[in-house]
């Protein structure tokens, strides 16, 4: 068995936990509302604009036995600049202030998975950013296009309500054999055991972000009403 099967093995019931949250379940099912969605896509830029970031500082920190995964993570910076802005304008063809969300807080959860990932990767080692990118690339794959489709016959949004999501689903079924390859050349055991426990972290603390989205949320990036014109 190669790494990567062992990895995806051994954190079957952290990915059972992300996925049985029940804003996905109710999302592949149809029943979600406008402002659910909204509210996913907020807390998605909130986690996704630290994406380039943490990247560039988890090349920073690898070692110099791990120069060929330093070129790899440099790759994965180019193509994932700016996508935080996707998401932005994805949040404004539903109808909302794109600029409120890019001001907005982030919920508890997301601002401990972002914090965690830092922590990971300043504190304890790069290696492990690694099992994140598992978690989110991983569910890409398995729901991010098949969950924008029903999310768009349920609730009629155009297309471009969805770059996000369609993008990811087609783009990380690239990265994920890209992925695949990188993690099967590691092979210290060591190594291998800090991914998957960083995985398994990481696939709790992604699932407890869709546990805490609510529909209300949306509510404080809706767009302002036009002020009322008064005769003179």
């Amino acid at each position: 068995m190669t790494f990567y099967q062992q990895l995806q093995q051994a954190t079957v019931d952290a990915r059972n936990y992300l996925l049985s949250a029940p804003i996905i379940q109710r999302c592949l099912t149809s029943e979600i509302t406008l402002d659910e969605y909204v509210a996913f896509l907020q807390q998605a830029y909130h986690h996704v604009k630290h994406t380039s970031p943490l990247l560039m500082a988890t090349g920073a920190r690898l070692p110099e036995s791990k120069e060929w995964l330093r070129a790899a993570v440099a790759e994965y910076i180019e193509e994932e600049q700016g996508h935080q802005e996707w998401i932005l304008n994805d949040i404004a063809a539903c109808g909302f202030d794109k600029e409120k969300a890019r001001r907005s807080t982030p919920n508890f959860s997301t601002e401990l998975m972002v914090a965690y990932a830092y922590d990971m990767v300043n504190r304890i080692s790069p290696l492990g950013f690694f099992g994140m990118v598992n978690v989110l690339e991983g569910t890409s794959i398995n729901i991010a296009t098949l969950a924008a489709g029903r999310i768009q016959s349920a609730l009629d949004l155009p297309n471009k309500a969805f770059s996000y999501l369609n993008s990811h689903g087609e783009l990380d079924q690239q990265h994920i054999k890209f992925f695949e390859g990188l993690m099967n050349k590691i092979t210290d055991s060591d190594e291998q055991q800090l991914i998957i426990h960083a995985a398994n972290n990481f696939y709790r603390l992604y699932g407890n972000i869709f546990r805490e989205l609510s529909g209300e949320q949306a509510q404080l990036i809706q767009l302002s009403a036009a002020p009322v014109a008064h005769a003179v």
